[in-house]
């Protein structure tokens, strides 16, 4: 049997005493009148029939349920819903762009690295990071363990790509992120840039790419910077510290030549 499998059936519970109860019933019925043992093998069918529809309740309940998001940023922007198997559930998109990609992709109850691959070879998307966008991975999570586990390897996959950054948001991120309608990676793009200009709106941000949000970002740290540190050119990581650039800690930005 799969362990995936088996592992939705494990997760089944309050159904022992459900059995034991009815056994008791039936036995009662039984020794109470012994002459309907018609009527008895139509209770064990029911119960049967009602342990099927149960189990098959339970069991999808189980596998529909998100544990983990990725969201995945350059302009369209896009969101996989990961369940506990690691495989994608639903494709949710946060922008014009994102819609128009969303069309395209067929990843759902694919593993999520196998989408991710799909999604990163896809056209449009290839096609924007040989002009040189940037692209982010944002995870998110209910199992933190899972969700970790996603964010460490997305960070060793695009470890030599220096346009490619990994983030991790909370739960509370991805809320406040949807009802600004935005996903919850360019949120976080967002909150980083408000820091520095506290007149952006979350709408304003919606149509741009990452490479203009991340320019914008690196604009406004020129500008708020003391003459006399120099600059860098190095990419910004986000408030809480958890980016990732290439392997250098750096990234590409075309204002910092």
């Amino acid at each position: 049997m799969s362990k995936k499998i088996k592992t939705v059936f494990e997760q089944i519970h309050a159904e022992t005493e459900l059995k034991e109860n009815t056994k008791a019933y039936i036995a009662r019925q039984y020794r109470e009148d012994p002459k309907h043992k018609s009527s008895v093998r139509y209770i064990k069918y029911a119960v049967a029939c009602a342990c099927v529809i149960l189990i098959s309740l339970t069991a999808h309940r189980v596998y529909f349920t998100a544990t983990s998001k990725i969201s995945i940023d350059i302009n369209p922007s896009i969101e996989l819903n990961v369940n506990r198997f690691n495989q994608v559930i639903s494709v949710n998109s946060y922008n014009d762009d994102g819609k128009e990609l969303a069309k395209y992709l067929n990843v759902r109850y694919q593993n999520y690295d196998d989408a991710i691959q799909a999604i990163v070879k896809n056209e449009t998307i290839a096609g924007l990071l040989a002009d040189d966008e940037l692209i982010t991975f944002t995870v998110a999570g209910s199992d933190s363990g899972q969700a970790n586990k996603i964010l460490s390897e997305l960070k060793a996959e695009t470890a030599d790509q220096e346009n490619a950054y990994c983030y991790h948001a909370s739960s509370r991120d991805v809320q406040k992120a949807h009802e600004a309608g935005l996903s919850f990676g360019k949120y976080r793009a967002y909150l980083e840039l408000k820091k520095l200009d506290p007149a952006i709106e979350a709408d304003s941000i919606s149509q741009m790419t990452m490479r203009e949000i991340h320019d914008l970002i690196h604009e406004y740290s020129q500008d708020n910077s003391d003459p006399s540190e120099g600059t860098s050119g190095n990419a910004h990581h986000g408030h809480n510290g958890n980016g990732h650039g290439n392997k250098n800690g750096k990234g590409k930005h075309r204002n910092s030549e």
